[in-house]
C-alpha cells in the first residue's frame, strides 16, 4: 500500500517532496522527513492528508525552521526530534508546537563534544540517552539530555 506519492515539487499537505527519512510511532502515524520542504510531516491512520509535526516555514535557521531535515524519533508523548542536517543541530518539537528547541549542536561546523557537523541519524536508548550520527565528522556521539 502506498500511503505517500507525488511526482515533481510542491509543499502542499496531501504529498510529501523529497522524503529522506520515516518513523512509525506505537499508534502507527507515519512521520517523514522532507528534503525539498524541510519540515516533517505526520500522517495519522485513516487521515486523507498529511500534517505538519516539525518545520514547515520553508528553509532557515529560525527555531519555526529545518534546513535538510534528516533522521528522526517520536516519543511516546508525540514529541518529534529531528537530525537537522544543513544547522548542524537536533531539535525537539513537543507534540503541537510551531517552534522546537535546539537540544544539541549549534551552526559553527567544529568537532568539540558539543558540536555537529551534519547531523544525519539518531536515536534513543532505554535510558534516554540519544546517539547521533555526525556525519562530516566521521563520528557517533551519545549526549545526556532531558526529556
Amino acid at each position: 500500500m502506498v500511503i505517500a506519492n507525488y511526482d515533481g515539487l510542491g509543499d502542499g499537505h496531501n504529498y510529501v517532496s523529497g522524503p529522506i527519512y520515516v518513523f512509525v510511532d506505537r499508534d502507527h502515524s507515519v512521520y517523514v522527513s522532507e528534503h525539498y520542504n524541510h519540515r516533517v510531516m505526520k500522517w495519522m491512520k485513516g487521515a486523507k492528508e498529511w500534517i505538519v509535526a516539525a518545520g514547515g516555514l520553508g528553509e532557515g535557521n529560525a527555531l519555526a525552521q529545518l534546513s535538510d531535515p534528516r533522521g528522526l524519533f517520536v516519543d511516546v508523548s508525540g514529541t518529534v526530534y529531528v537530525a537537522d542536517f544543513s544547522n548542524c543541530r537536533v531539535t525537539r518539537w513537543y507534540n503541537g508546537a510551531t517552534q522546537g528547541d535546539v537540544i544539541v549542536g549549534q551552526k559553527s561546523w567544529e568537532q568539540q563534544a558539543n558540536q555537529l557537523n551534519g547531523p544525519e541519524g539518531l536515536s534513543f536508548d532505554r535510558h534516554g540517552n540519544l546517539y547521533v550520527v555526525d556525519c562530516c565528522n566521521d563520528r557517533v556521539q551519545r549526549f545526556s539530555i532531558q526529556i
